[in-house]
């Protein structure tokens, strides 16, 4: 059984007991996270429920593992015969999550 969800305006394939690491979630690291009206897709037992845009009913039990930051990467900005250049770094906030439970209603 898998579902894709949309999160944070991002699509996720999961699947239960699978970790994956998306934008920042309120919550404390043990806490478990409820999305309902974020399932786009359910594909149970080669059974595919396709939402119109989300799958009515259907929810999704995320616990939240731990809060991190991604890899730093680097915007330069540059203008040539100007003498302009800008370094910045950004490393973006993070939650990493178990997928507990996928329930299709």
């Amino acid at each position: 059984m898998y579902a894709i969800i949309r999160a944070s305006g991002k699509q996720y394939r999961i699947e239960p007991g699978a970790v994956l690491d998306m934008d920042r979630l309120s919550g404390e690291p043990g806490q478990t996270v409820v999305l309902e009206d974020a399932v786009l897709l359910v594909n149970q037992d080669g059974t595919v429920t396709v939402g119109r845009p989300t799958v009515p009913g259907a929810s999704v039990t995320l616990e939240i593992a731990e809060h991190l930051r991604g890899k730093k990467i680097v915007v330069f900005k540059m203008k040539r015969r100007k003498r302009f250049r800008r370094k910045h770094g950004h490393r973006q906030e993070l939650t990493r999550v178990t997928v507990k439970d996928i329930v299709l209603g």
